[in-house]
């Protein structure tokens, strides 16, 4: 069974930066994508960015030029380098993991933006 696990959010101001982690165990191919989702209070839970097993990774608009994906396969883990970081893009992200078979999710982790 796959547990995704994230780390990394906070508190940050306006303007700031922020790292999050997603450590994945259970792993059995490393045949998949991986995705960070946002949800914000009251908003549907939207796609980020994703990157494949063969580093292919396509971005939301609102994260493209300021947020940046990786993935260590051997670690099974993926981060998400989030730069200038505005109010709007605080909300709690998940981690996702699809294997082409079945989707899963972490628990998620808040990430909040003063202004």
């Amino acid at each position: 069974q796959v547990q995704l696990v994230e780390s990394g959010g906070g508190l940050v101001p306006a303007g700031g930066s922020l790292r999050l982690s997603c450590l994945a165990s259970g792993v059995t191919t490393s045949v998949n994508v991986m995705r960070w989702y946002r949800q914000a209070p009251g908003k549907q839970r939207e796609l980020v960015a994703r990157i494949t097993q063969n580093l292919n990774i396509t971005y939301a608009d609102s994260a493209r030029g300021r947020f940046t994906i990786s993935r260590d396969n051997a670690k099974n883990t993926m981060a998400l380098h989030m730069n200038s970081l505005s109010p709007e893009d605080s909300g709690v992200y998940y981690c996702n993991l699809y294997n082409y078979r079945h989707n899963y999710w972490g628990k998620g982790t808040l990430v909040t933006v003063s202004s």
